[in-house]
């Protein structure tokens, strides 16, 4: 089977009061628009046209990775307008139409869909006990599907309808093609809706077959910001649901958020308001504490990250401990056993086995040996205005307090570095180098004291 689907990606959202796209808006971290062609994606699509009109180039120039054919509609003249621009483009078999602000319809309900329209048209429908803003479903005695009435349109009587239309339809392309060329826009809004193709299948005497979702939330769309965050609360719930279905433990499923991909091991503990984002994997029998921003990063067994943490891009291995109050900047690699304390920033570093940075540092630009101690208040002075430069730190080194290593600058193996020192030059192995001013006592000084 050839299966081609338009998704519908036009409008402006005036709702959402912004100027951005509607279809542009993130669910879980991405557009709503990528939710819809990941899930055609998943069904095996062979073409995928997606209808863009609001903003111009916005959307597809926001979008370049995705697989599709865009097609502009330049003038929204309705639904039907819009698969029309896009049917020159659709290759014979069969066609779903989708929205890009329905982004959490299944492909299990649409591969039911699909199924149902062989050989007929197939619409997804369901009942609302407040069906109020949706075109009604129409059906004879026979409970056959007659039309879709759209609810401005809609009489008195046929408002009382509670089947609703979800907008969401398949059919075989050669019938498609023949009902968007016949449409009118002869109705309140003056546009031309899709919907009407359902009286010219029955006039031409296809079987029409309905089918409903799995669930509710599947076919709700994003017309405003509340909506939205509705949306995202039940993605969110349906990602901890699952997550703990494979033995996560979240302290509390209702703050937390994953807008992206995660691969968790065995024993994994998740406390409140984490959030996850791209693809994340955690080991065995990690720990993440409340309040921690995590991205791109993978995490190896045993590692705890402390509360309110911030790690990006990052590798950790066995046994680290992260925090609290820590930032792990992109391209840090941090290996077996490495404490990295509060308010200590790493960026774009490796830290050898069992190193520790504990308090109040900042790490840039620099290689670590194994078994080094950083004290408190050391920085790595890696930016000289214009270049960034390495610090390169040997195994076994000691570095005291309150320390500057300006780079480019080489400390050699079991080096110790006295407090209070600035560096700038290579530092020997297995020495003690320190920069300090003599301390001085002046025995007759007085602090001087506020006059009356």
């Amino acid at each position: 089977m050839n299966l081609s689907v338009i998704i519908l990606a036009a409008g402006q959202g005036k709702r959402m009061c912004s100027s951005l796209p509607k279809v542009l808006h993130l669910l879980a971290g991405k557009p709503l628009l990528e939710h819809v062609v990941t899930t055609a994606q998943h069904l095996g699509a062979q073409q995928i046209q997606v209808v863009y009109g609001y903003g111009g180039d916005t959307v597809p120039s926001r979008l370049p990775h995705l697989k599709v054919n865009w097609v502009e509609q330049a003038e929204q003249l309705g639904t039907g307008h819009a698969v029309a621009k896009a049917m020159p483009f659709v290759k014979e078999g069969k066609v779903l139409v989708l929205y890009g602000d329905v982004p959490l319809v299944s492909a299990a309900t649409l591969h039911r869909l699909l199924d149902a329209a062989d050989p007929a048209l197939s619409l997804l429908t369901m009942q609302r006990n407040d069906p109020t803003g949706y075109g009604r479903i129409m059906r004879d005695e026979q409970n056959r599907v007659l039309r879709i009435v759209e609810e401005k349109d809609a009489s008195p009587s046929e408002r009382q309808v509670t089947e609703i239309n979800t907008g969401i339809l398949a059919v075989d392309a050669e019938h498609l093609r023949s009902w968007v060329g016949a449409l009118k826009n002869n109705n309140l809004q003056g546009e031309f809706y899709l919907t009407d193709i359902i009286a010219l299948a029955v006039r031409d005497g296809v079987p029409i077959n309905t089918v409903s979702p799995g669930s509710d939330v599947e076919v709700l769309g994003v017309n405003n910001k509340a909506q939205l965050a509705e949306l995202e609360r039940h993605y969110q719930r349906a990602q901890a649901q699952q997550l703990m279905l494979q033995g996560v433990t979240l302290y509390d499923p209702e703050r937390f958020d994953l807008r992206g991909e995660l691969s968790a091991g065995s024993d994994v503990v998740i406390d409140v308001n984490v959030i996850l984002e791209g693809k994340v994997t955690l080991g065995d029998r990690v720990r993440i504490g409340p309040n921690v921003w995590i991205r791109n990063a993978k995490i190896g067994n045993d590692v705890e990250v402390l509360a309110n943490c911030v790690i990006e891009d990052a590798a950790i291995e066995t046994g680290c401990r992260i925090g609290p109050f820590a930032r792990i900047r992109p391209e840090t690699r941090l290996a077996q056993g490495v404490h990295i304390g509060n308010f200590v920033e790493v960026k774009k570093s490796t830290v050898g086995a069992n190193s520790k940075i504990n308090h109040l540092s900042y790490v840039g630009d620099t290689s670590i040996g194994k078994n080094v101690n950083i004290g408190a208040g050391t920085i790595t002075c890696n930016y000289d205005g214009v270049n960034k430069h390495r610090t390169i730190i040997g195994d076994d080194v000691f570095i005291g307090s309150d320390t500057q290593l300006v780079a480019p600058v080489e400390i050699g193996s079991g080096a110790t570095i006295g407090a209070g020192s600035t560096i700038t030059s290579n530092a020997p192995a297995d020495k003690l180098s320190l920069t300090r001013v003599k301390q001085q006592t002046v025995d007759d000084w007085q602090r001087p004291k506020k006059k009356n």
